[in-house]
C-alpha cells in the first residue's frame, strides 16, 4: 500500500459505518489522520469505531445528512473532539429503487436527492467555515459515473450524482484562493451492500458496461480519495476523477 502522509490532519467521513465510507476512514487512519465517523446508524457506528480503534484516533457522530441542524451540531462536536477539521469526505448516499422515471414515486425521488445531493450541501454548509478558519482544507465528494451518463431506471440517482459533480465545481471555484480544494470521484460500480437496493437486472446492466469486466473494490476507491485528501493534491480543484474500469469515455 502506497503511504500517503496525513499526519496531524483531522477528517470527517460521512456514511462511514460500512462500505466505501468505512474503507476510506480506514485508509485515512492508516495514513495518520484522526477520523470522525458520521453516520445515521448508531449501532453500526459503534461497531465501526471499535473495529478501527487500533489504527488511531476515531470518534463518532450520529448524523442525518438530510437535516441541516444535525450536520451543524455534528460539525461542532467534531471540532470539540478533534480540535479542528481539515478534511471532509462526503460519502453518504443511497441508490433507491429502480424504476422508469414516470413510474418513480415522488417521495422516492425526494429521498434519494435529499441524501445524495442536499446532504452534501448540508455537510459543506456546516464544515466549510471551519476549513476557512484553518486556512486549509480538502473536500472530496463521492459522485458516480451515473452522474455523467445517466443510468436508465435510476433517474433519481443519476440526477443526484450529476448535481454532486456540479456542486463540486461551483464550490471549488468559490474556494479556489483559500487553500481549500474540492474534488469528486465518479466510480462506475463499487461492490458494496448497496447492491441489495438494486435489481439483478440493473446490476448486470452496470457490469456489462465496464470493459475490465469486474466491479471496483472499496480499497481502490479509498486509495484515490486518500491522495485527494493530501497536501500533495494542491493544484487541483473542481476536478472529477474517474474510477470506472474503462467505462468512462470522456
Amino acid at each position: 500500500m502506497n503511504q500517503i502522509d496525513l499526519s496531524n490532519r483531522s477528517a470527517i467521513v460521512t456514511g462511514s459505518a460500512r462500505g466505501i465510507g468505512y474503507a476510506i476512514a480506514e485508509r485515512l487512519l492508516r495514513s495518520g489522520a484522526a477520523v470522525c465517523l458520521w453516520d445515521v446508524d448508531a449501532g453500526a457506528l459503534a461497531g465501526a469505531q471499535q473495529s478501527l480503534a487500533s489504527l488511531g484516533q476515531v470518534v463518532t457522530a450520529q448524523v442525518d445528512v438530510t437535516d441541516s441542524a444535525s450536520c451543524q451540531s455534528a460539525a461542532q462536536e467534531t471540532v470539540s473532539a478533534l480540535g479542528k477539521v481539515d478534511i471532509l469526505v462526503n460519502n453518504a448516499g443511497i441508490a433507491g429503487n429502480n424504476a422508469k422515471t414516470w413510474e418513480l414515486k415522488p417521495e422516492e425521488w425526494a429521498k434519494v436527492v435529499g441524501v445524495n445531493l442536499t446532504g452534501i450541501f448540508h455537510c459543506c454548509h456546516a464544515v466549510v467555515p471551519h476549513l476557512l478558519s484553518n486556512g486549509y482544507g480538502r473536500i472530496v465528494n463521492i459522485a458516480s459515473i451515473a452522474g455523467k451518463e445517466g443510468n436508465p431506471n435510476a433517474a433519481h440517482y443519476s440526477a443526484s450524482k450529476a448535481g454532486v459533480i456540479a456542486l463540486t465545481k461551483s464550490l471549488g471555484k468559490e474556494l479556489a484562493t483559500s487553500n481549500v480544494v474540492v474534488n469528486c470521484i465518479t466510480p462506475a460500480v463499487i461492490e458494496t451492500d448497496i447492491f441489495s437496493q438494486m435489481t439483478q437486472t440493473h446490476i448486470d446492466y452496470m457490469l456489462a458496461k465496464i470493459p475490465m469486466g469486474r466491479f471496483g473494490q472499496k480499497h481502490e476507491a479509498a486509495a484515490m480519495v486518500a491522495w485527494l485528501c493530501s497536501e500533495e493534491c494542491s493544484f487541483t480543484t473542481g476536478g472529477v476523477f474517474d474510477l470506472s474500469g474503462g467505462r468512462a469515455t470522456y
